[in-house]
């Protein structure tokens, strides 16, 4: 009988120990239930923008669940919104204190630091951010940001290369670098040379060469080219001369800039006057247009042009459309040129690639035949490479077909070869 007393006193204390710890169990999952459920609505009224009702429900979760930390994250992003800066620092520095994977809780914290422009405080947000998360891409265009909001250019552009590293494929990190490079003090002076061929007897073969000086300055940029042209035919000297060039680039604006040109020559082999105008806006994912004009008179001929071009980077890669619509005799002539790089290094280490359709007024070579062109057909393909040796030399070599009609229905095969030396002083 005593054992049997025991055994049924024995099982009723375990039902009654089972009891609870269910009961425990449906209670913790219950505050778990409505935690999670006041977090969501917390985030809902965020969303809504009623902060005094987010806080309040964020202070409520804080309160039944001190460690749930989400609701803490939430506070400082309230107290972030309202401008009340303290509190919001407060907070998430907590946050990050007990638990630093909150992601969520260094960008607030890195956001915050950026607008209250305390860039010291950014910077080992931004960087303890990057440590622990490395992965987490967006923490390291922040520290680009910091840059650009601290206007430290050269910091902007070394750390840009490196970003290149580790996002080849990101085209707005190319145009970027590209950008910034042009805006940096440097001098260069360059000797060019062409040679055109043809395959019909008694012409050619035309020379050209160019001296020229570019100045690069924070503003923009200044070339100055003085040419030489020099056309044989039959094994005698046909027609030579001089030109004078003038060029400048300058930036008008954080994402634009613009582009005017001017050429004078006394000679036949060249245009009399040769001026131009084009404004380029970049656009984000490596996007840019550009808009232009061309004006050239040669041969007691008026040729005005109207361009529109559009460039996209593709990581390494840049591909540029430029369409060009000139007016002659009341009547319209178009010509096209896609240009395609790829850049294996610098701004000045690329390979090149050419297709083309008519004469355009940016055809340095023929421009004193463009009265004669314009109305003709003509279509060309070319291969350039381009190279910096060293911190002072920067070389390029290219060859360009065209296949040109001179007459109507009758054609010449033409053929161009490109030689550049530039010395960086």
């Amino acid at each position: 009988m005593k054992i049997s007393k025991y055994i049924r006193l024995s099982n009723n204390l375990c039902a009654i120990l089972a009891c609870a710890l269910f009961f425990s169990f449906q209670i913790s999952l219950a505050q778990q239930i409505n935690t999670d459920s006041l977090l969501l609505q917390a985030y809902e009224s965020l969303k809504q923008k009623e902060y005094s009702g987010a806080l309040k429900q964020a202070h409520l979760g804080k309160k039944i669940s001190p460690e749930y930390l989400d609701f803490q994250v939430l506070i400082g992003r309230v107290h972030q919104l309202t401008n009340q800066r303290d509190s919001a620092r407060f907070y998430l520095n907590r946050v990050l204190e007990k638990n630093t994977a909150y992601e969520e809780a260094f960008l607030y914290l890195i956001n915050l630091e950026l607008e209250t422009k305390n860039y010291e405080n950014a910077e080992r947000v931004i960087n303890n951010a990057i440590t622990i998360h490395p992965e987490n891409k967006n923490f390291r265009f922040k520290k680009l940001q910091l840059y650009q909001s601290k206007e430290a250019v050269e910091s902007e552009r070394t750390y840009l290369k490196e970003l290149s590293t580790l996002y080849p494929e990101n085209s707005e990190i190319k145009q970027r670098i590209f950008w910034l490079d042009s805006r940096f003090n440097s001098n260069r002076i360059g000797l060019q040379y062409s040679l055109t061929s043809f395959n019909r007897d008694g012409v050619g073969p035309w020379h050209l060469g160019t001296i020229q000086y570019i100045g690069e300055r924070k503003w923009g940029s200044v070339l100055g080219r003085i040419n030489y042209a020099n056309r044989r035919s039959n094994g005698s000297q046909l027609i030579d001369g001089v030109q004078f060039e003038g060029e400048s680039y300058f930036f008008t604006g954080e994402n634009s800039y613009a582009n005017v040109s001017i050429g004078y020559s006394e000679d036949l082999v060249f245009p009399k006057w040769r001026l131009g105008a084009s404004y380029f806006q970049t656009l984000p994912k490596g996007w840019e247009l550009d808009l232009g004009a061309r004006y050239t008179y040669v041969a007691q001929n008026s040729i005005p042009a109207g361009i529109l071009g559009v460039g996209k980077y593709f990581g390494s890669y840049w591909m540029h459309l430029r369409s060009f619509f000139q007016e002659q005799n009341t009547n319209v002539y178009s010509a096209f040129t896609l240009t395609s790089r790829y850049y294996y290094n610098t701004r000045f280490d690329y390979v090149n690639f050419i297709l083309g359709y008519g004469t355009s007024p940016d055809e340095r070579v023929i421009l004193a035949d463009l009265d004669q062109r314009v109305e003709l057909n003509s279509y060309r393909a070319g291969l350039g490479y381009y190279r910096q040796f060293g911190k002072h030399f920067i070389a390029g070599v290219q060859a360009v077909y065209n296949r040109q009609e001179y007459i109507d229905e009758n054609w010449q095969n033409e053929f161009e070869s490109f030689i550049m030396l530039h010395y960086r002083l």
